[in-house]
């Protein structure tokens, strides 16, 4: 079971002697958007090819989303790489913007995952009903999408999250992602 952290007890963590360092999970869009002073962005995506480094960091590491499913998926993956000190913030950045806890907003405001995920997925299937009218074989199209969210419910995955996380709208190459992330210039 992951280790879960209220916003008052982070807090409170965040101003002792040894704060926990704190990685966001969500996309760079996302992070850019808003995201809590002093934590660094790899993308759930890429968590995997950083994990023998995050292993080997002193402390503890505290995971942040907007709500915390990908962050509890991050803190399982760091887990299965080998012992290392990992929590998540129990409602993520929605949980933090809540109790009125400090947020380094971006000029431009982006659309978080799981709303770009409902407007592709109910457009997706408003087309395919209203299509299939012309088109019977459309409403299969519908159906694919209806059962795809039925799985991500069920896994807590979403495929369709992880697709349009790896857009260029999703994308934002800048100063606020993790150094490890950065490429370096040629």
């Amino acid at each position: 079971m992951t280790n879960e952290l209220q916003v008052k007890e982070l807090r409170e963590r965040l101003a002792g002697p040894n704060p926990p360092r704190l990685l966001d999970v969500r996309t760079p869009g996302e992070f850019a958007t808003a995201h809590i002073p002093g934590s660094r962005n790899v993308p759930l995506d890429t968590l995997r090819e950083h994990c023998e480094e995050l292993r080997r960091g002193p402390g503890e590491t505290v995971f942040v989303c907007r709500s915390g499913a990908r962050a509890a998926q991050a803190a399982k993956i760091l887990a299965a790489a080998g012992p290392a000190r990992g929590a998540v913030l129990a409602g993520g950045i929605l949980a933090w913007e809540v109790a009125g806890a400090p947020v380094d907003r971006g000029e431009r405001q982006r659309w978080d995952l799981e709303r770009q995920v409902r407007l592709a997925a109910g457009s997706i299937v408003l087309a395919g009903v209203l299509g299939s009218a012309a088109i019977p074989g459309l409403k299969w199209v519908s159906a694919f999408v209806g059962a795809g969210l039925v799985f991500a419910a069920l896994t807590n995955t979403c495929a369709m999250g992880m697709l349009l996380a790896k857009l260029p709208y999703n994308r934002v190459p800048d100063r606020t992602s993790c150094p490890a992330e950065r490429k370096p210039a040629s």
